[in-house]
Parts: structure tokens; sequence; C-alpha cells
């Protein structure tokens, strides 16, 4: 008697629609890890297909004005001033003492302006609602937007920062109904004193992306083996806690000797600030970038103009040959093939070199981080962050960067660093919003361990 077939009960895709802004790179760098979940796509708010030009007007604006004021902070004298005046509509207050913030702001008073008097946003969240998946996003006005219009499933709004600005949370906390996902600890704390309820905040940890982590950090713990012994040549730090590593690492991962010259990224923000220091720093390396004992990649992301400025200048500095040898410089036209080849180096890097922006959560993944001077009052606190859990390390003199850099690395100080990074901050970011939002949390013990809080 031939045996029955028993059909296998087909099980569909987890599918979210993943809701971020096209201004700058953080928030689309969050958004980044849940490609593989966002129905049709991520979705950029303010330039998705069909968006009306009401709205795009608006978009446009705010993106333009942020840019500009952003680039021209770098202007002698003026710079600084107007830019801190700008920082002040967004400031982020001190935390102590600890104190009722729940107070509105002007910003947010001319948010709901415009949802009230000229539909902002209702376009999307009303096309959207045709199919009510879960609502996730990283910008505070998307997510504003699906509550104000009424999206009739979960709002979800993942935090970019280690401390946020009141505009984060809308002017009545109380009655909100968005969930948010905390980076770390203290921007949930914070969030408390914005005023919104306890279990409407998650820690979660910022998503980082799941190629550079691997299933149970198996990717992120062999990456960080072959790292240490680069970073620490004269094995001061390696010697002295060996066996802690390969406890943390696993023995088979932690290598005893280097496999490829010191590796830096140097990546600068979407408005592309800060370009002449990654050509100061190739100056500060030029003698171990034509050796080849150190090798640079100058991140320029989406910015051909960027892009531009680093090659010519390397080629002004007469190191042409260096190209694809020592000095590789990172340009793509889209922001997710950008996402994809940066995450793609940082597998082959040893050291991030960049401002404290939403790349301070990547030390997580065992990359200890040289901090350029923050821009902005919320890379101020990432600033603080890193430095609390000692993952980052302020910049010394870019133009002697190959004088002080060695004594770094021969310290064991960086591969310090690298640890610190790995073992205190949040690394399943990514893995805990996908489980929250599926409401699959009783099956995982990391999540359970995350929803206490």
């Amino acid at each position: 008697m031939p045996t029955k077939k028993i059909k296998k009960k087909k099980i569909l895709p987890r599918k979210a629609w993943v809701v971020t802004v096209d201004m700058g790179y953080g928030h689309q760098r969050a958004a980044y890890p849940f490609k593989d979940i966002a129905q049709g796509g991520i979705i950029s708010a303010n330039t998705y297909p069909g968006i009306p030009e009401k709205d795009k007007y608006i978009w446009t604006n705010s993106r333009m004005f942020y840019e500009f004021i952003s680039r021209f902070k770098m202007v002698p004298v003026v710079g600084d001033a107007v830019f801190d005046l700008y920082d002040k509509l967004q400031e982020i207050p001190s935390f102590y003492p600890r104190r009722d913030l729940s107070k509105s702001t002007i910003q947010l008073k001319e948010i709901y302006k415009f949802f009230k008097e000229g539909d902002w946003g209702k376009h999307l969240i009303a096309k959207l609602a045709r199919k009510p998946l879960p609502f996730v996003t990283t910008f505070f006005a998307t997510a504003m937007m699906a509550e104000y219009y009424d999206y009739p499933n979960d709002i979800y709004c993942i935090l970019c920062d280690a401390d946020i600005s009141r505009a984060w949370v809308p002017p009545e906390p109380q009655k909100s109904r968005i969930i948010y996902f905390a980076s770390n600890r203290r921007v949930a704390d914070r969030l408390l004193l914005y005023g919104v309820k306890p279990e409407r905040v998650i820690f979660t940890g910022f998503p980082l992306p799941e190629e550079n982590v691997g299933h149970n950090l198996s990717v992120l713990r062999k990456d960080l083996g072959r790292r240490l012994p680069i970073l620490d040549p004269q094995k001061v730090y390696i010697n002295q806690y060996k066996k802690v590593l390969a406890a943390q690492l696993g023995r088979n991962n932690l290598k005893t000797k280097a496999t490829r010259p010191l590796t830096i990224t140097f990546a600068v923000g979407g408005a592309g600030a800060q370009r002449e220091l990654g050509i100061e720093i190739v100056e500060g390396l030029r003698d171990q970038l034509i050796d080849g004992q150190v090798r640079i990649n100058l991140v320029a992301g989406v910015n051909q103009e960027v892009a531009n400025f680093f090659r010519d200048s390397c080629k002004k500095l007469k190191l042409c040959r260096e190209f694809d040898r020592s000095i590789h410089i990172l340009h793509e036209p889209g922001k997710m093939e950008y996402f994809k080849k940066f995450n793609e180096i940082l597998r082959e890097t040893d050291i991030l070199w960049t401002k404290p922006s939403e790349l301070c959560f990547y030390c997580a993944l065992g990359l200890p981080i040289i901090m350029a001077p923050p821009i902005g009052s919320q890379e101020k606190f990432n600033r603080t962050w890193l430095t609390l859990i000692n993952a980052g390390i302020d910049q010394d003199n870019p133009q002697y960067t190959g004088e002080w850099l060695k004594d770094w690395l021969n310290s064991g100080w960086l591969a310090e660093a690298a640890m610190q990074g790995f073992t205190e901050a949040p690394k399943y970011g990514t893995y805990n919003i996908k489980k929250i939002i599926f409401h699959r949390e009783k099956e995982f013990k990391k999540v359970k361990t995350v929803l206490q809080y």
C-alpha cells in the first residue's frame, strides 16, 4: 500500500512596512538590516514613488537645510556660531536632576501643524494602511504620522542615537501608542523622562547588519579574533587576557599572528562634512601607506563630490600608485548598495575612524572607534557613551597620525577598546526587533531578558 504523502504546512514569510527617510545616513543605516522583511523594499518617506508634491516640498526643504547647516559648520569663524544656533532647536537637555521633561516643544508644534493644516504624510499612511502590516520606522516624524492618521496596526520606532531630544516623542506622550526600540539604557531612561509609558519602551540595542554578526555571533567572533593581533602587535593586551579572550571568542577564532596590514576605515557623514580630515589622515600616514604597512578605506558613501575630492587630493599628494593597494575609495550611487559594500569592508577593517554618529554602535562589532569631533548635540552624547564604555578614543592631531597611532597599537589600547565594544555594547538589536514585531518573544530567551527592562 503506497505511503500517503503528508502535505507540509506552508509558512508564509514575515513582512512589515519598513519606513525611513533619505536624510543623511543614520536613519537609513538603521533600516538596512530589515531589508529582508520589508514589504516592497525599504520605503523612504520623503522620496517614495507617488509622493504628493506638497509633501515632497516639506521634506526637501528640511533636508536641504540640514545638509547646508552640516557643511556650513566647516566655514571658519561663523560656521560654528550658525550651527550652534540651529543645534539649539534640537538640543538634548541634561539628564540630571531627573525631572519631568514631557512638556512639548516648538519643533513638535510645527510638525503637528503640518499634519493638521497640510495633511503631511497622510498619503503615505493611507497607502500602507491598505495592507496593515506592522509599521516599523527609524524616524520620529513618520512614527507620529502613523499615529496621527490612525494606522491600523502596531507602530514601532527605532532610535538611532545614544540619547535623543524631546522631538522624538509626541506632544502627549501618555496617550501615545508608539512602541520605542531603545539603542541603549540611557535612551530608554530618557524616554521615561519624556513621559512615555514604561511598557512602550523596549531596550533592544541598535540594529546591526546580520552579515557582520552571524548566527550566535559566529561572524563577529571570527572577525574580531583575526583583528586582535593586528591591533596588539606587541601582545601587551592579548598575553594578559589570553584565557578570557579564548573563552569569549572561541579558541579557534583567536589568531596569534596578523594576516593583513593594519586597515583603517574613515567614514564621513551624508552631507560630506569632515572630508578634509580624511586627507589629513592620509598625509599623516603617508610613509606607512607607501610601504604597505597600513591600508585606508576613504568612505565617500553616495556622495560623488566627496569621492572626487578624495581622489583628486590623493593625486595631488602623488599617491596614485597606492590606489587599490593601500588606498581604497568607497563610493556607490545608491545607499542600499553603499551599506552592503560598507559592511563588507568592515569585516576586513581594524579601526573605524568617524564622527560619533549612529556608527558609534558599530563598536559592538569589535571595532575600536577613533572619534572625529562630534557635529550636533546627539553626537556629543554618542561620544560620551563611547567613552564611558571605553570603546572609543578621541583622535589626536591627524598630522602626526603615523606617530601616535603606532604608540596606541604598541600599548594594546586599541585591542582593549575593540573588546570593550564587543562585551559592553548591545549586539542583538536586529534579532530582538524582528522577534518583537512578529510577537515571538516567548520563543527566545534573549528577548525575554530585554522585555524585563
